[in-house]
């Protein structure tokens, strides 16, 4: 594994994605709800993480939107 694909696999935190983003919590979590949030992984503990390489992805296809 290089570093550029060990840092694609790099899981983000919902707290690393929201300061990232500068968004409030409720919208992130609201964005969720309706579908429209980075896919992300729920860990058995109930802890949730974004793979940075879906977060990118999902920066990317907003990007294009705008």
């Amino acid at each position: 594994m290089t570093a550029v694909s060990g840092a694609r696999d790099e899981k983000l935190t919902i707290k690393e994605v929201i300061a990232d983003l500068k968004v409030a919590p409720a919208t992130f979590y609201r964005w969720r709800q309706l579908g429209k949030a980075p896919r992300s992984i729920k860990l058995p503990n109930g802890d949730v993480r974004i793979r940075r390489s879906e977060y990118e992805r999902w920066l990317t296809e907003r990007e294009e939107a705008a």
